[in-house]
Parts: structure tokens; C-alpha cells; sequence
């Protein structure tokens, strides 16, 4: 075998020893619009300068977040998306990644590299696992429409910009445990990733209670955010209004016993009998017939008196 092979092939073996013996992972959290901190901590700094290594950052797709190159910052290789975007702390080997966007999130290595006269050395691997969290607005409930009399409560409740995907969104009510609220929705923004999340309820006053206190309650992987309660409070009928009710149902009830009562003692029909006034008026009428027949009589009994004597 050439020489020089074998000594390339023990340069590898050599490397890829080191990258198993030395490579770090960590994991760490950036706030949205915030900074993300990617350490790359260096064991053997105190026997190396910084002027005889290369220490540069990548993302998952292999684009450059920042190199410092033998003492100097390096440019020429940062991908434009992080131009501008980076700060490197040489005290703490911390890569300061500026602005964090949700887009963000994901695995960048960090490699440290010694420069001999000839070619480069791997003497360290660190590979970081960030995750970018947004706080979702406090939940607020919104009364639909006002309450009054017996009519129902329809309230919806809203949480905005927030990551990563909220759990459940729900509403507690007074001394009960249960989880109210079945049309919960959750939509994203196409630009920021930002989820947003509503639900609504519409409930009504049981027999008998006049007081409702209400909250609603956002879950997410790693907290409850509660919203502010809202208290609820169903009218009282006014006295007058009260005795006014009350009047009107005793009236109601009475005249319908009235009306009972005529119905069940009303007798069968009967043929009716003339009345007095009508026998009158019949014995009236008979007795000037008879009066009539009477005078047209008197001519004949006149005749018939001389005869007689």
C-alpha cells in the first residue's frame, strides 16, 4: 500500500476517534424574538490559542452561522440568512444566535479545529438542540351578548401567538370540576408559525342559581395559563314586576275553576215552557175573540126581545 494512503488512513481513523471520544450534545431553549445561546465548550483551551484554531458553526442543512478563523471573524462563508444575526463570546466559546424566529428550531453543530502547517484537525464536536418557545397571550373571554332573564350565556375565549401547539383550551364554572367547551379551534401563522387558538360555550343559568363565575384555561406542554374570571349575574324581577306575575297567574286560575265549575253543573235542554207573560198574552187574545163574537151577536138578541113579549 502507498505511503501516503496508509497515512491518510490514519489521519481519518485518528479524526473520527476523536469525534466519538469528544463530540458534546446539549439542548437549549430561546424565547421567540429573542437570543439563542450555542455553546461550544473547548476542553483544552488553556493549551491552545484561539489564533491557531478554526471554530465555526453550522446549521442542519450545512449553512454557516459564523467561522472565526485563526483569530479572526470570517465572513465569506456565513450564509446570508444569519448575516448580521450572530455575536461570539470568546470568553464563554457561546455562539449568540440574535432574533430567533420559530424557523429557527433544530440541531447546529459547532466544530473546533486546530491548523497545522498541514491540512486541519477535528479536535472537538458539539452538537446543540434548540427549541424556540413564544408565550401565548393571556386567554380572555368575551361575552357574545348581555344576559337578561332566562336567556343563555354564549361566551368565547382567545389566545394568541403563542408555540409550540397548544394541548386544550376549556372553561371551569363555579364549584364544578368539569372541562366545558367542545369547539375549540387552532390555526397557524403561515409567516411567523405562530399558532393561535379560540373556543366557545354557550350555557344557562340552572334552577335556582343566580351567580356564575367562569375561566378559561389554555394549556400547553409545559404550563396553564388562566384567563381573568368573569362573574355572572342573572336579574332579579322587580316587586312590582312580581306581584304584577303573580295577579295576572291567580286570575287566570280562578277564571278557568269558574269556567270548570259552569261546565260540569250546566243541566241537559229541556223543552221550554211559555212563560207568564206569553199565558197572558194568549188569554188576552182568547178573551177578545170572545168579546168580538159577543157584539156581533147583539143585533140578533135585539130582534128577538118584542117576540118575546
Amino acid at each position: 500500500m502507498d505511503p501516503r494512503c496508509t497515512m491518510g488512513l490514519a489521519i481519518l481513523i485518528f479524526v473520527t476517534v476523536l469525534l466519538i471520544s469528544d463530540a458534546v450534545s446539549v439542548e437549549t431553549q430561546a424565547y421567540f424574538n429573542g437570543t439563542a445561546y450555542l455553546p461550544c465548550p473547548f476542553t483544552k483551551a488553556q493549551n491552545i490559542s484561539l489564533s491557531e484554531l478554526v471554530v465555526f458553526w453550522q446549521d442542519q442543512q450545512k449553512l454557516v452561522l459564523y467561522e472565526h478563523y485563526l483569530g479572526t471573524e470570517k465572513l465569506d462563508s456565513v450564509n446570508a440568512k444569519y448575516l448580521g444575526r450572530t455575536s461570539f463570546d470568546r470568553n464563554n466559546w457561546t455562539l449568540r444566535l440574535h432574533n430567533v424566529q420559530i424557523k429557527d428550531m433544530g440541531s447546529y453543530d459547532c466544530f473546533i479545529q486546530k491548523k497545522p502547517p498541514t491540512g486541519s484537525i477535528i479536535l472537538q464536536q458539539t452538537l446543540t438542540e434548540l427549541s424556540v418557545i413564544a408565550n401565548f397571550s393571556e386567554p380572555e373571554i368575551k361575552l357574545a351578548q348581555n344576559v337578561t332573564g332566562n336567556s343563555g350565556i354564549n361566551l368565547t375565549c382567545t389566545s394568541r401567538q403563542g408555540h409550540p401547539k397548544p394541548k386544550k383550551m376549556y372553561f371551569l364554572i363555579t364549584n364544578s370540576t368539569n372541562e366545558y367547551g367542545d369547539n375549540m379551534q387552532i390555526s397557524q401563522d403561515n409567516v411567523t408559525e405562530l399558532f393561535s387558538i379560540s373556543n366557545s360555550l354557550s350555557l344557562s343559568f340552572p334552577d335556582g342559581v343566580w351567580h356564575m363565575t367562569v375561566v378559561c384555561v389554555l394549556e400547553t406542554e409545559s404550563m396553564k395559563i388562566s384567563s381573568k374570571p368573569l362573574n355572572f349575574t342573572q336579574e332579579f324581577p322587580s316587586p312590582q314586576t312580581y306581584w304584577k306575575e303573580i295577579t295576572a297567574s291567580v286570575t287566570v286560575a280562578l277564571l278557568l275553576v269558574m269556567l270548570l265549575i259552569i261546565v260540569c253543573h250546566k243541566k241537559p235542554n229541556q223543552p221550554s215552557r211559555p212563560s207568564n207573560t206569553a199565558s197572558k198574552l194568549e188569554r188576552d187574545s182568547n178573551a177578545d175573540r170572545e168579546t168580538i163574537n159577543l157584539k156581533e151577536l147583539e143585533p140578533q138578541i135585539a130582534s128577538a126581545k118584542p117576540n118575546a113579549e
